[in-house]
């Protein structure tokens, strides 16, 4: 039987850690994407000793690429197209604190190219290959922000993108045996917010989500074929209710209590 192998973009925290590590528990050989070449090549060595390997050995490649870059995505596009990914994660992204009024428009740009770029490009270059086999599934981390306006103007907006690209895939993936997904969390224990200088010490413990459960819930969902994924039941419950009342009115209790100022 032909390994399975499952390529993660940003793995080297947070839910694209989780997913790494998860695949890789599951037998999967592991493609770890991430422009911090020091915590790829810990994560890479911690993930070819850590449990019980499958026949042969685990197999862990390295691709220390910055997705902000065309080379970069390049890179990556070119490994996709080898033909020999069943699963491809696309995690890499980021916020920025501020306003977007003041924001340097370099990094807006640098946002939106790993937010957005990134995630056509490489989801572009695995697809053919995955058709072709009848087989393949793809995973898009958005946010619940994807789905709830207000929470930061470019990072709602680009996440808001890989919702509708990934559900209007969907429809066109139907009958080809490949599946795509998109995955939709709130507010979970990574360093996120530390790296986009948010502070949120104020936000209510039971609003926090744990990436062992996000990457979880996330995986029985895709095994369920489930297009759409929303983690925690707090945020269905959160998603559901805010299409049920008005946009203004929805923006409104966004704002207040998803944080929307301040961030971009």
């Amino acid at each position: 039987m032909p390994r399975r192998v499952a390529l993660i973009t940003g793995p080297t925290s947070g839910i694209g850690e989780g997913f790494a590590r998860r695949y890789s528990a599951d037998g999967y050989d592991v493609v770890l994407v991430s422009r911090d070449a020091d915590r790829l090549a810990k994560l890479a060595d911690d993930l070819s000793h850590d449990g019980v390997s499958h026949e042969g050995g685990r197999n862990v490649e390295v691709l220390p690429v910055d997705l902000a870059e065309a080379a970069g995505r390049g890179k990556v596009a070119e490994r996709l197209a080898a033909g020999d990914i069943s699963v491809l994660v696309n995690n890499a992204g980021f916020g920025t604190s501020g306003e977007f009024w003041t924001a340097d428009p370099a990094v807006l740009q640098s946002q939106l190219d790993v937010n957005v770029t990134t995630v056509m490009q490489l989801t572009r270059a695995a697809l053919p290959a995955m058709i072709d086999a009848g087989a393949g599934t793809v995973v898009n981390v958005a946010s619940v922000a994807g789905l709830l306006s207000g929470r930061g103007s470019t990072y709602s907006a680009s996440k808001a993108w890989v919702v509708s690209f990934t559900e209007g895939l969907a429809a066109g993936l139907r009958g080809t045996g490949v599946g795509i997904h998109v995955v939709c969390p709130g507010y979970v224990h990574t360093e996120f917010h530390h790296r986009a200088g948010i502070d949120m010490t104020s936000l209510p413990s039971f609003m926090w989500l744990e990436v062992d459960d996000v990457v979880r819930e996330s995986l029985a969902d895709v095994a369920r074929g489930k297009v759409v994924i929303i983690p925690g039941v707090q945020y269905k419950a959160i998603t559901t209710a805010s299409r049920m009342v008005p946009r203004t009115l929805s923006r409104a209790a966004t704002s207040v209590f998803g944080r929307g100022r301040g961030r971009t």
